[in-house]
């Protein structure tokens, strides 16, 4: 809480933007609980991969399809209203994912090899494909829109800080829910542990409504203000779309036109490296490294004979997340040093070199030892720090070469590639679904952070006329 004091001081502390990210904390700290927690209830009911990839291949197919037509849905509805009519399906979409969690412990502890076609699991990939897509969308609004409407676009530094205050809220949530639902799953049942996630998604949920509608009072209705009429029902060659083909064609037009300006932007490789850093779906924390390691502590015949507590395993999620707000401040100091471009491949190559060893590591065999587990967990840890500062430093290298007419457009394309990335990767955690293939899925993780670093650096040693001029403010470019 100290941290978030403190970040809140940095920025312009208007009551409105105290509230928004009171708001934002009080969604994030859900939002970030239930994505630890699903996943490590499912990996105690079955001995393998399988689940969890499944559901994450079927939600990242979901927010690729789904996300531009929300997007634009949004931009056709007030922008209160419409935050807290998904808030409200997020929040349902979850319960609905905790009752099948808890029918599944309840009824059948050990799951059967069949489990993709009980009817309760088909339920659980559906909620679970709306609330992430949800979830993306208010992130979006909260993120594109919003924050620019009131910390101000003409006024840079506070916009900068508003977004680093954001990113480190999200950090921090994430550190918390992981570190939590750890410590309660390592002193209680599953099924208990389920229940008291519900309730905090039930008292959560008129917080948020309220802070949202509180965040636009204060700020004298500027969320009420009317949006460009450039989001109007129109085709690309700009007229309007009779009301029945308008879903269908907007969501056409939409992923075309999306597609045509995201491989047009002049920082394409930046973007693609970002990109390819999404095909690393288990040397980070998520939802596959969860279910790995909630599997060794299940089956300690796995890793040795030794059994992970769940609360290292959250304490895992923690960490990494807290590299992450430590990357925040560090990056700021690399810029200063090293510019931005050279902060963002700096930052790749610190992420390759620590995953490399972490891979060598395990495919060493020595993870039959607690001590070479926990150095190999560390070494994903440290991993964080070059991520996030690419992370942070990458946006800015986006921003810088995005023009603002069409940010909001190339960035929910870019979204939409990633998640299309981490289909693909999961589609393979689909077929090699058993554990002993995790090495596997890690070396191919390793690989796409290697060909991202390559491509970052190719970029930068090979620079166009457009680069030099976009970058000219860059001393050490």
């Amino acid at each position: 809480m100290l941290l978030i004091y403190l970040t809140w001081k940095e920025s312009y502390p208007k009551s409105y933007l105290t509230a928004l990210y009171a708001s934002c904390l009080a969604g994030n700290l859900v939002e970030q609980l239930w994505n630890f927690a699903w996943p490590a209830a499912i990996a105690l009911l079955h001995s393998s991969l399988l689940p969890v990839a499944v559901m994450g291949f079927f939600t990242k197919i979901a927010i690729i399809v789904g996300g531009p037509l929300v997007g634009n849905l949004l931009d056709h509805f007030p922008r209160v209203p419409a935050y807290n009519y998904l808030t409200i399906v997020q929040a349902a979409a979850q319960l609905l994912s905790v009752g099948m969690i808890i029918h599944a412990h309840t009824v059948c502890p050990s799951l059967p090899s069949f489990v993709l076609l009980q009817p309760w699991f088909v339920v659980l990939v559906f909620a679970g494909a709306v609330e992430r897509l949800s979830g993306l969308a208010l992130g979006v609004a909260m993120e594109r829109d919003w924050v620019m409407l009131l910390a101000g676009t003409n006024r840079p530094i506070a916009l900068a800080q508003a977004n680093a205050v954001l990113s480190r809220i999200d950090l921090v949530c994430e550190i918390a829910g992981a570190s939590m639902f750890g410590i309660l799953l390592s002193k209680n049942e599953p099924v208990a542990c389920l229940k008291l996630a519900a309730g905090l998604m039930i008292v959560a949920l008129p917080v948020v409504v309220s802070l949202t509608w509180l965040t636009n009072k204060l700020s004298c209705g500027v969320l009420d203000r009317a949006k460009s009429p450039q989001t109007c029902h129109r085709n690309s060659s700009g007229e309007p779309l009779p009301y029945a083909e308008n879903i269908v064609e907007m969501s056409v037009e939409a992923i075309k036109h999306g597609w045509i300006e995201y491989l047009q932007q002049p920082v394409l490789p930046a973007s693609l490296a970002y990109v390819l850093l999404y095909f690393n779906v288990v040397l980070a924390p998520g939802g596959l490294m969860t279910a790995f390691l909630t599997q060794c502590g299940v089956s300690p015949s796995l890793i040795g004979g030794f059994s992970l507590n769940p609360s290292i395993i959250g304490g895992f999620s923690g960490l990494c997340a807290f590299m992450g707000v430590a990357a925040t401040f560090m990056s700021a100091d690399l810029v200063k040093r090293f510019g931005i471009l050279k902060t963002g491949a700096a930052g790749l190559i610190l992420q390759a070199s620590f995953l490399t060893i972490a891979v060598a590591v395990y495919w060493s065999g020595s993870l039959s030892q607690q001590i070479p587990l926990l150095f190999f967990l560390s070494l994903i840890v440290f991993s964080r720090l070059g991520h996030m500062s690419y992370d942070v430093v990458g946006a800015q290298i986006l921003q810088t070469g995005i023009p603002s007419s069409k940010a909001n457009l190339i960035g929910t394309t870019e979204i939409s590639v990633a998640s299309l990335a981490e289909s693909v990767m999961l589609g393979v955690a689909i077929i090699a679904n058993d554990v002993s293939h995790f090495r596997f899925l890690a070396v191919l993780s390793l690989l796409s952070v290697v060909g991202a670093a390559w491509l970052f650096c190719q970029w930068l040693l090979n620079p166009t006329d457009a680069q030099r001029s976009l970058f000219s403010f860059d001393l050490q470019f």
